[in-house]
């Protein structure tokens, strides 16, 4: 009964009046430079497609009520695709369905009317404001009016929830709205306010070393896009930006860079997708933030090596705490490895859409470059999606020495179910071309085990005879040899979702048991010349 206290409120005429206050006799700022979008996109848009998650709508206008999940409704409201139809010549469309949405949800609906999408919103209509807004006729002019009214209201609103609805990052996303929001409407008392509001929260969600609670590439990538946003709001408005936010720009920038393989793109952890490489590099140069990569971010949890072209990222940290844990894997100890451009041992991804088995299944152990015990999450994904025990104790120890690098980690989220500790151990050798690796578990004996290595699509495997070593044919021609002892190698199947639709491809597992004293189990992946990959 509580939770409907609010959506009565909110949505009762009572309410809707005090969102009236004096009219704003127009926008006081207008951002320099907007987004770029995706033409193709903004052309599907146009032509009766609506396609958000990987699942889509075909509708003559925005289907604004579709019988959708309601993370796929969130993004048709968050007007992003303004920018799509920016770049496709979509003006009409813009104004009409803007225009419709103001006609339907001008008062207060739950999901339309949500903190972080009324953010996105809002920012969205600044962003895209003479679009939107029409020619210079009478007709223009009063459709101005009404536009500006509603930005105003909805602005009202979300000053009264922004620090109480939602968490983690989209509350970074409707304080960025109501920080944009307040300089439009040229209210400093409102804008201060806003942004004491917004370094609260860079406070609380930000770690140390620049990385974001939620401990994944996509959350990074969010956060810091809405940074530079607010950045960029400031700089329009002529207001001077505070410390502590480019502090937080300057942070953050490195750590996206951290996630990145050879091709510009995602490690694949905690719901994490590739990502445009295109997008992460607009986000990085506007954020004119030139810290390099991290070799480790010891607050998030993560190590890199990097050697030679070999990138291999690995996550050494216990899962996000709650409030930060909706997209969460339990992934402890998984690792991702890269050679230049070419992915290897990748991660099996995200699912992009709301299918309740497909996200469990995705963040599951098992679909992550790690050891599973007994075919058990190492941390427990409940049925509501959020996470239950896990790693109360993960430790890591990096150790570098001429160029080669040594990452040891281990954690105890077995011990509870199993009375087991895994422990890994990675080296990486200077000339990148040799990797080694050990997994121990400790403890109880009697349960089975398997070390997975999910492979990139593009990666061609082939168990050689002897039974203890697959060879790995990469696209533009290496070969990577892996060789395993203390386990029963095998290929299997596996999916790959990095790239959004899911992809068949193979993985490498190790099966074993745990005896009286532990087991241990030793592998290398090892460059072959071309020839002997041939």
């Amino acid at each position: 009964m509580m939770r409907t206290l609010p959506t009565l409120l909110y949505g009762s005429a009572l309410y809707h009046l005090t969102l009236w206050g004096r009219r704003p006799r127009g926008l006081a700022l207008r951002l320099p430079e907007a987004w770029p979008g995706d033409r193709d996109v903004g052309l599907a848009l146009q032509s009766g497609v609506f396609r958000f998650l990987g699942e889509s709508v075909e509708s003559r206008t925005p289907p604004w009520r579709a019988e959708r999940p309601a993370a796929w409704l969130a993004d048709l409201h968050r007007f992003g695709w303004l920018a799509d139809l920016a770049a496709a010549e979509g003006a009409a469309a813009a104004r009409a369905w803007t225009a419709e949405w103001v006609a339907q949800f001008d008062i207060y609906e739950p999901l339309a009317w949500r903190a972080d999408v009324i953010g996105d919103r809002l920012f969205a209509w600044l962003e895209h404001f003479d679009l939107i807004a029409g020619g210079d006729s009478e007709a223009d002019d009063a459709w101005r009016r009404v536009l500006i009214d509603c930005f105003a209201r909805q602005a009202r609103h979300l000053a009264r929830v922004a620090g109480r609805e939602g968490t983690g990052l989209a509350r970074l996303r409707a304080l960025r709205g109501l920080v944009a929001a307040a300089a439009a409407l040229d209210s400093e008392r409102r804008l201060i306010r806003a942004l004491r509001r917004l370094l609260r929260e860079i406070e609380a969600q930000i770690l140390p070393d620049g990385g974001h609670r939620c401990r994944s590439p996509k959350a990074q990538l969010v956060a810091l896009h809405v940074f530079v946003d607010a950045r960029a709001v400031l700089a329009a408005a002529d207001y001077e930006v505070p410390a502590a936010l480019q502090q937080a720009i300057d942070r953050t920038a490195p750590l996206l860079r951290f996630f990145r393989h050879g091709d510009g793109r995602f490690a694949l952890f905690n719901g994490a997708v590739e990502e445009d490489a295109a997008l992460i590099e607009r986000v990085l140069a506007r954020s004119d933030a030139k810290g390099r990569a991290p070799a480790s971010a010891p607050y998030l949890g993560f190590e890199r090596q990097q050697a030679g072209g070999t990138v291999i990222l690995v996550d050494c940290g216990k899962p996000p705490a709650e409030g930060f844990a909706a997209e969460a894997h339990a992934g402890t100890l998984a690792f991702e490895m890269s050679h230049a451009r070419e992915r290897i041992i990748v991660n099996c991804g995200a699912h992009p859409g709301s299918n309740a088995g497909w996200r469990a299944a995705t963040r599951a152990s098992a679909a992550h470059s790690t050891l599973v015990v007994a075919d058990t999450n190492s941390t427990e994904i409940r049925a509501d999606g959020g996470l239950g025990p896990g790693p109360e104790t993960v430790t890591c120890e990096r150790v570098e020495e001429d160029g080669s690098q040594l990452v040891a980690a281990s954690h105890d989220g077995y011990r509870r179910n199993f009375g087991l500790t895994h422990a890994r151990q990675l080296f990486l050798a200077a000339g990148g071309e040799d990797l080694r690796g050990e997994d121990r578990l400790t403890g109880e004996a009697g349960r089975g085990f398997a070390i997975r290595f999910h492979l990139h699509p593009m990666v061609d495997a082939a168990l050689l005879a002897e039974g203890n070593a697959v060879l790995l044919r990469l696209p533009g021609g290496m070969g990577w040899r892996l060789r395993a002892e203390g386990a029963v190698l095998s290929l299997g199947e596996s999916i790959y979702l990095g790239a959004g639709a899911p992809r068949k491809t193979q993985q490498v597992v190790l099966d074993g048991h745990v005896g009286t004293n532990g087991a241990v189990v030793r592998w290398a992946l090892r460059r072959e010349s071309k020839a002997a990959a041939e």
